[in-house]
């Protein structure tokens, strides 16, 4: 078992980085930035200058902002200064209003908000919002996570050399291996692991509500027609699929509806805990069973996110899609061996899938990633592993993921930044 010490600080990584929030994440942490420099200037801006990173941009561009109806950072900048709270933290436009939502519409026509990307900056994950009214400017900077404020005040102060790439074992203070993450999750207190149980709680509960709108793609309810019935069953198999799909449905189709996210993402959050409990509840597992696979796979996602990063070019579904799969293996039944076998596995078949923004297609993504995680959770308690022998697959698990990590982080960059260049001449 793992001491007391180590346990409390892992406990403390999770509850950092398992939190609920209120749509995608990059325009919310643009939001959040955005309300915190108005709240440093005093009053309403006249005037808002924001300075994105470009994975800020590219997942910002072309996702729903929640009880909007409308996509992009201009309404999220516009309601952040109107009505955003910072303590509301992800969630920084819950007070939205009908009248709010009409205010930040004119706000918008009347030409006040100017978008830059920032240059010359490491770190994906960088937003810079300076407001000003009446003589006086006011910034705020966020770099690193989605909630990291680095600078609040006068614009005349604020620093020039903010934006180092953070990853997150420098700030949460421990450096994970699997055999950690797996040794935490299956025999720590269940008392200490309990609060998990939330994530269940708001993202299963973001599924059901996204039945009762037609959300992005609706591929969630697709799924659930008889004729999909038809072809996938009314299965295990097509339900995680179907649930999974749904709150991303209505988390990308800007649905006022809060969603427990991982590692500042949502879709990563409802990816990493929604086929952990479909699979549950139909296979009859008990609560502490549901209770440590559930950690497992968060916290095999947070493990994997801090050689990766926050933001980049590897689509989120691929890590929380891992975190999924060796979920679901402990479920089945499986112990430590299988667990990696399932990591492998899945490395094996998505490790390449790129991120291209935010928006309501990411449902279509995170089924190939759940598909894919029930299916190498499969194959990995029937023994069947792919071998080192194999594309980027070592024999050492923890090898295995930093090489995906690698990749992800380091060598697509240069896709990273075709993808955003692609995105931003298009003719829509």
């Amino acid at each position: 078992m793992i001491d007391k010490e180590t346990r409390d600080q892992i406990i403390a990584l999770v509850k950092q980085e398992v939190v609920p929030a209120i749509g995608c994440t990059e325009p919310m942490a643009v939001a959040l930035c955005t309300a915190k420099a108005t709240e440093t200037l005093g009053q309403c801006p006249e005037h808002i200058e924001a300075w994105l990173s470009a994975n800020i941009l590219k997942n910002a561009m072309g996702v729903g902002i929640p009880g909007t109806g409308m996509i992009g950072l201009p309404i999220a900048i516009a309601l952040g200064a109107l009505i955003g709270k910072s303590e509301y933290q992800l969630e920084v436009i819950k007070d939205l209003t009908p009248e709010a939502l009409e205010q930040g519409r004119r706000y918008i026509d009347e030409k006040r908000i100017f978008i830059h990307l920032k240059e010359g900056i490491q770190e994906k994950l960088y937003a810079e919002m300076v407001c000003s009214a009446a003589g006086k400017s006011a910034t705020a900077i966020i770099s690193g996570a989605h909630t990291n404020f680095v600078y609040a005040g006068p614009t005349s102060e604020a620093p020039q050399n903010v934006g180092r790439e953070v990853h997150h074992d420098e700030q949460s203070g421990i450096r994970l291996s699997l055999r950690m993450v797996y040794d935490f999750a299956t025999t720590a207190p269940l008392g200490e692991l309990s609060f998990i149980l939330s994530a269940r709680d708001y993202n299963i509960g973001a599924a059901r509500e996204a039945i009762k709108g037609n959300y992005g793609h609706n591929l969630g309810k697709t799924i659930d027609r008889p004729l999909s019935k038809g072809i996938f069953g009314n299965s295990i198999y097509s339900h995680i699929i179907a649930r999974t799909a749904s709150a991303c449905d209505a988390r990308m189709g800007g649905a006022m509806i809060p969603v427990m996210s991982n590692s500042g993402s949502g879709n990563q959050g409802i990816c990493a805990t929604n086929p952990v409990c479909v699979y549950a509840q139909e296979n009859e597992n008990t609560e502490e069973e549901l209770t440590r696979a559930l950690m497992l796979s968060h916290l095999t996602a947070i493990y994997i996110k801090q050689s990766l990063g926050r933001l980049s070019a590897l689509c989120g579904c691929v890590v929380a899609g891992i975190g999924s799969s060796v979920g679901i293996t402990l479920l089945m039944g499986g112990g430590y061996q299988q667990v990696c076998s399932a990591i492998k596995n899945m490395i094996a078949n998505i490790a390449g899938m790129l991120c291209d923004g935010a928006k309501p297609s990411c449902s279509l993504k995170i089924a190939s990633g759940v598909s894919t995680a029930v299916m190498s959770a499969l194959l990995a308690m029937e023994g069947k592993c792919v071998t080192s022998a194999e594309g980027i697959v070592d024999d050492d698990i923890d090898r295995t993921i930093h090489n995906l990590t690698a990749i992800g982080a380091d060598a697509m960059c240069a896709t990273d930044d075709l993808v955003l260049r692609i995105m931003t001449t298009k003719g829509c």
